[in-house]
């Protein structure tokens, strides 16, 4: 499970000699902040917390202000941990935080730093540009349908339509609120609070309706072209390469690149979108779960997108690359790429033994380690969900 890894390798981290800023980014409402807590009450390390979100925040000084709280305390006790959260929510953040570091590292400050941030993009381009050699990053991911299952005793095809965001999982026998936790909640939180008030966008309602696209094409492939025909006021293909950047940044939507085994052929091909959790896809559709399990056209985008999310959060976790690949009419859903090794993977939400010539053009083409089919005779949908991806690679 995601989150019992997340917890012990900050862990362990923390408790280790050597000092590295911790830094753990992900969406929001994925249990970052929580994950933390319980890895800070189980410290025998006394630790301070901090959030951005206060209401009282007023200027990048409040960094400086938690700092030396902290500060004070590695007087009396051999190790401290500060603890700061929502910091990308400070332009500057970096910069205040390298030149706090750097000072304690110099006079041998027994502080030890943890960020949490729920904006990776925006935490990344601080880490790379002040923080590079001082940090470690985690990320932290939606959840699993093993993780819903075990924390909520969710079915496959609760966890298929309703997706992982833990927060929801009390909600979803009024379906109602459901969606308007879903849309308002974090929907509307993500886009408002980490991308249009933290990014420069010159086109915050062509943002939005890129958002809401790619949701209703989740699991298939379009073109910027035919993007900009349904988007009004779209501008050019740059712009909205550069908003799905920023989107998927946020961990809400993905752009895949196709395999094509050069980089830039992968870059200048047509995306094919996929969202990190499929509640963003069903609490923007018109079915509610039950109407979703009777259309089969609905319920088979639902299962792919749910493999897609499976598999674009095991890579940001595990260092992976994800695509797709097609030539002509000839397709594979996913292509993964882990330590020079290659497996790919088709999916079908009804156990079929139809031939899979998408399958064996790729496989003649560029003979991957492995290959699966999903919802196949020999590997259901949820064994696959249910099996940590790096098990593939064995």
């Amino acid at each position: 499970m995601f989150k019992r890894e997340i917890y012990t390798i900050l862990f362990n981290r923390l408790i280790e000699k050597r000092r590295f800023i911790q830094v753990v980014a992900g969406p929001r409402q994925v249990g970052k902040t929580t994950v933390v807590q319980q890895v800070m009450a189980d410290l025998p390390i006394i630790s301070f917390y901090a959030s951005a979100d206060e209401p009282s925040l007023k200027s990048p000084e409040w960094i400086l202000q938690q700092w030396q709280l902290a500060r004070q305390a590695t007087e009396k006790h051999s190790e401290v941990v500060l603890i700061l959260d929502e910091i990308q929510k400070f332009r500057e953040w970096s910069t205040i935080v390298k030149q706090l570091w750097d000072e304690d590292t110099r006079h041998n400050v027994p502080l030890k730093v943890v960020l949490l941030g729920s904006a990776p993009l925006l935490l990344q381009h601080g880490l790379s540009e002040s923080l590079a050699g001082r940090f470690e990053k985690i990320v932290a991911t939606h959840w699993s349908f093993n993780e819903m299952q075990n924390a909520f005793h969710w079915t496959l095809a609760q966890y298929i339509y309703f997706g992982g965001y833990p927060g929801a999982a009390a909600l979803i026998e009024d379906e109602n609120r459901y969606r308007a936790y879903i849309n308002d909640s974090l929907i509307e939180t993500t886009l408002s609070r980490d991308i249009l008030l933290l990014n420069p966008i010159n086109k915050p309602a062509l943002l939005r309706r890129l958002f809401e696209l790619a949701c209703h094409y989740s699991g298939q492939i379009l073109s910027y072209q035919k993007m900009t025909g349904q988007l009004q006021d779209a501008g050019n293909t740059t712009t909205l390469a550069h908003y799905l950047e920023l989107l998927e940044g946020a961990g809400m939507v993905a752009g895949l690149h196709k395999y094509a085994g050069q980089i830039v052929r992968q870059r200048a091909s047509s995306p094919k979108l996929q969202v990190f959790n499929t509640a963003l896809l069903s609490a923007s559709s018109s079915f509610s779960f039950v109407e979703s399990q009777i259309d089969t056209s609905f319920w088979g985008r639902l299962v792919e997108s749910c493999v897609g999310a499976y598999l674009l959060n095991s890579a940001l976790f595990y260092g992976m690359r994800l695509y797709y690949w097609r030539e002509n009419n000839k397709e594979v859903d996913f292509v993964l790429v882990w330590r020079k090794k290659m497996i790919a993977i088709e999916v079908k939400s009804v156990v079929t033994n139809e031939s899979q010539p998408g399958m064996d053009a790729f496989c003649s083409q560029y003979q991957p380690a492995m290959t699966l089919l999903v919802g196949g005779q020999n590997l259901s949908l949820e064994k696959f969900l249910l099996t940590p991806v790096t098990e593939w690679f064995k």
